[in-house]
């Protein structure tokens, strides 16, 4: 049975596990959001993600170097916060943040669920230090930690934060790793030529290498965008307190703070123009987010191209071959399945779904504040994080090891009716579709019935009908 303590907050006494490193408003806050069953079996724990935890500690790592800089705390003090916060940057007390998702809009509850814990740990530390005097050195969760600050202005700065860190640090590396592989698979297909299609049907010919080259511009732009959105999301509003204007803190400190943010996240991180802005809402994270839900659109379109291209082995167009990752049924033996992207597509799929959640909350804000702040932390992170994934589950399992089946795109070329339109300039449009139409009801190839219906040479028709040349006429 777990042991208690007594704590107390402004509204009396609550029992808190004796081990645990938070305090009263902490456990009114597990207390109030548990929304799981009670049978023991579905009981479900969705705190929010560790990238918005370590930003949070970040964040109090600034405004306690701030603060000291500013002679709003002492010195010791600040330094015992700030050796509690490296703990939790570097991964420790993970399990001291459980708070739900799903608590007070503002996020309150994980500051000070923040503020309580960093308070425990910084205590320990003057407590075992001989030279602390122990009675001007007191840690007060919300008198010294959250000196200068309100929820309202943290929790947004940290949704900015935690957005913007999970973007750099794992989105971007991401997204260079699929660039690579498709840089590499164009240089390795540059002299495949095979049948582009258009509404699922035969098209043009055009090289694989540019069919990559194509699925390479689209993410390359994507990353683009999302660069030119980051600058929006550096703009933090710490330092407006409760509404934007300031109250309770150092003139100084929204300028201190971000400095030291910058510097802790090697980010060119500043307090934004209108500090007010971003705590009535969160406008950058959802511009963001529509970048990455263009990304998962690019994505999906690439997963399932895969597995059109890969469909078959035998009535499918099985243009290439992906890397067997594991036995494709329970019932029909040698069945394998294209399951990166499967997968892909389903988690682009929950990208989707987020941004209409997240456009939901974005617009969740009456006057001065937006009260949907830890769900937006959530779902962004949790998009930032499926993109990752999905990107690199693209470039180091699906176009690894690809098999092109060189002879049969050279089959479906040679028969594809579309070819004649090379000759609409010497004959006319009329004339190349009744060789088309006639090609493709015998079943023979362009150039043959070319050859019987216009007085164009066979060697000329070689030229003209040649798929390379279609696939690249200006080279």
């Amino acid at each position: 049975m777990t042991d208690y303590r007594k704590e107390s907050d402004s509204l009396g006494e609550v029992k808190v596990p004796v081990d645990a490193l938070y305090g009263a408003q902490t456990q009114r806050a597990i207390d109030n959001f548990d929304y799981s069953q009670k049978n023991q079996m579905f009981r479900q724990n969705r705190p929010l993600p560790v990238p918005f935890i370590v930003c949070l500690a970040q964040v109090k790592k600034a405004a306690a170097r701030a603060n000291a800089n500013l002679d709003c705390i002492s010195h010791e003090q600040s330094q015992a916060i700030i050796a509690a916060c490296d703990a939790i940057i570097s991964g420790k007390h993970m399990d001291q943040f459980p708070v739900s998702v799903f608590q007070t809009g503002s996020g309150t509850s994980s500051n000070m669920n923040m503020n309580e814990v960093i308070a425990s740990l910084a205590k320990q530390r003057i407590e075992q230090s001989s030279n602390s005097d122990k009675n001007k050195a007191t840690v007060h969760p919300n008198d010294h930690v959250n000196y200068g600050q309100s929820s309202n202005d943290v929790i947004p700065t940290t949704v900015q934060l935690a957005l913007l860190v999970t973007v750099v640090e794992r989105v971007f590396p991401a997204i260079d790793n699929l660039l690579n592989q498709l840089s590499e698979l164009s240089k390795k297909h540059h002299s495949v030529i095979k049948t582009g299609r258009t509404h699922l049907m035969d098209a043009m010919p055009l090289s694989l290498a540019d069919e990559f080259l194509t699925w390479r511009h689209q993410i390359s732009e994507s990353r683009e965008r999302l660069v030119s959105s980051l600058s929006r999301l550096a703009e933090i509003p710490l330092g407006g307190t409760a509404i934007g204007t300031g109250i309770n803190r150092h003139k100084d400190f929204a300028d201190k703070a971000a400095e030291h943010l910058a510097e802790q996240l090697a980010l060119p991180i500043k307090p934004c123009a209108n500090l007010a802005s971003r705590i009535s809402a969160q406008d950058p994270a959802l511009e963001v987010h529509g970048q990455l839900k263009v990304l998962a659109t690019v994505l999906m379109k690439i997963a399932n191209d895969l597995r059109w291209m890969n469909s078959g082995p035998n009535v499918g167009l099985a243009e290439i071959q992906l890397k067997a990752l594991q036995p494709g049924s329970s019932i029909m033996p040698g069945k394998v399945n294209p399951v990166i992207p499967e997968s892909v597509a389903m988690m682009m799929a929950e990208v989707m779904g987020n941004d209409t959640s997240l456009t939901i909350a974005n617009q969740s804000g009456n006057f001065q504040l937006n009260v949907m702040l830890p769900l937006i932390a959530d779902k962004s992170i949790a998009s930032s994080e499926l993109i990752a994934d999905a990107l690199n589950a693209l470039a180091d399992k699906a176009l690894v090891d690809i098999t092109v089946n060189n002879n049969r795109l050279q089959a479906q070329l040679s028969k594809n009716p579309i070819l004649a339109t090379a000759l609409n300039t010497r004959i006319g449009y009329e004339k190349a579709a009744e060789i088309a139409k006639t090609a493709q009801k015998e079943n023979r190839s362009v150039i043959d019935v070319a050859e019987e219906k216009t007085d164009i040479s066979r060697k000329e028709l070689e030229s003209i009908l040649d798929p390379e040349k279609q696939a690249r006429p200006f080279e």
